[in-house]
């Protein structure tokens, strides 16, 4: 049977901002409080999702979270109408108000672990929702995350969604950010690559001083046990400190893999050695393992960071050699463009570099890599996915319209709590949902 890797971007909502949350990320907290254009963003999605289209990598969409999180607030003492809530928070706390209207779930990188069927005990595609546990407004989204990933993949015979890890720091879980798949073939049991910051329950082993460690090796471990991988085809491997401290606070901003090929900075891991070993140990397949190692005097780990490099999208093209897809930024940063260059012409995989322009993303803390969530299907399983999700230049036709007519092309910090503005934020992602076939989704939708 057919097996490919789709790729389900996040929609940009309509309440897009830049509200500096996001402590251990330089991107998000350097751009705080500047205004955004949540039109320029939604489009600027969309338009790298009709580049992979173009690419033939099957895409998907994830619709937008409901913000502001009307009921987290009331959970935190705010009574009244959702008008009085909304007014109150933002006088009295803007600081929590600005945290319930956060635009992070665009980054579906983080919504979850997802482990495709070859690789698991059950024979379905696995899904755990991250818990997010580390950011106070990314712990918000599990529960819709979940609720979302169960509308778009419904079929209990191909895919199992598993609850949430618990939401403590013990067990802190960010998704696929941390998470990638290597394989011959997307249709072989491949290797699970599951990276994380500290260690939770033993303190010996050394972490971050600066910025904090999101995701711990107790997560990684318990996600690969509820998805049912075989313990031969798990590689765990830390993350260094020093690169989290320098700002990479996630895995996949100083690596990416795809297929055959793991693409990552010198410094990326705390025992690299050790890592190669492990992965070469539990790889198999036709096609050789390519670990393409970026040498720290080629590019620095705070031009990797500046120009997100390695939040790029590495992707299979149908002639059987890769591509990145990388933000615009990787040419303005002389080593990364440099190095590029070199790279098409060594004997790897990645022979090709699409950039793409998603400033709008960038601008608070997330590239192309951030945008989506990798899912390898068969036939079977594809058909049995929410058709309404999967893009075609129709699709992404009628998600332009919508969004040029409900979504406004400037957002400063006032406005989020203005009614008026709130309000349509609803319209639209209610207008989203019917072109989503979600049906009613959002806590304000079930209100009526």
């Amino acid at each position: 049977m057919s097996f490919k890797e789709f790729n389900f971007d996040g929609l940009v909502g309509p309440h897009h901002n830049y509200a500096g949350l996001s402590f251990g990320n330089i991107a998000s907290t350097g751009n705080a409080q500047t205004p955004s254009n949540p039109q320029k963003a939604a489009l600027q999605g969309l338009s790298k999702m009709r580049t992979l289209l173009s690419l033939g990598i099957p895409q998907g969409v994830l619709a937008p979270q409901q913000r502001p999180d009307v009921s987290a607030l009331r959970n935190l003492g705010f009574i009244g109408t959702d008008a009085d809530v909304i007014r109150s928070a933002s006088q009295q706390c803007p600081a929590i108000f600005q945290s319930c209207m956060s635009a992070s779930s665009m980054w579906t990188a983080n919504a979850a672990t997802v482990s495709p069927s070859p690789d698991c005990a059950n024979g379905k595609v696995n899904f755990t929702a991250a818990n997010l546990v580390n950011k106070y407004h990314r712990s918000l989204e599990p529960e819709f995350t979940r609720t979302l990933l169960q509308r778009v993949f419904p079929s209990r015979q191909h895919f199992h969604h598993h609850a949430v890890l618990p939401m403590s720091e013990h067990f802190g879980d960010e998704g696929a950010a941390n998470h990638t798949r290597l394989c011959s073939n997307y249709g072989t049991a491949g290797v699970e690559l599951f990276v994380y910051g500290k260690v939770a329950f033993d303190g010996s082993v050394p972490s971050p001083k600066k910025f904090p460690a999101r995701q711990t090796l107790e997560a990684s471990q318990a996600v690969a046990r509820k998805h049912g991988l075989s313990p031969s085809k798990v590689v765990y491997a830390q993350q260094n400190p020093d690169v989290i401290d320098a700002g990479v606070f996630h895995n996949d901003v100083i690596s990416v893999g795809n297929s055959n090929a793991l693409f990552y900075h010198e410094l990326a891991f705390a025992e690299p050695a050790q890592l190669k070993a492990d992965l070469t140990a539990a790889y198999e397949g036709h096609h050789p393992l390519h670990l393409i190692e970026v040498k720290n005097k080629a590019v620095s780990v705070s031009d990797a960071i500046q120009s997100y490099l390695f939040n790029t999208q590495l992707i299979t093209l149908e002639n059987g050699s890769m591509a990145l897809v990388a933000p615009t930024e990787c040419q303005k940063t002389a080593s990364v463009e440099t190095y590029l260059k070199d790279l098409m012409q060594q004997n790897t995989p990645i022979q090709q570099v699409e950039f793409i322009d998603v400033k709008q993303s960038m601008a608070n803390g997330g590239g192309p890599a951030c945008l989506r969530l990798r899912v390898v299907l068969n036939d079977v399983e594809a058909a049995a996915v929410n058709q309404a999700c999967l893009m075609s230049e129709t699709k992404i036709a009628a998600l332009e319209q919508c969004i040029k007519r409900y979504y406004r092309d400037r957002v400063e910090v006032a406005d989020l709590a203005d009614m008026t503005f709130i309000q349509e934020c609803h319209e639209a992602l209610d207008q989203l949902t019917q072109l989503l076939d979600l049906g009613s989704i959002y806590p304000f939708q079930q209100s009526f």
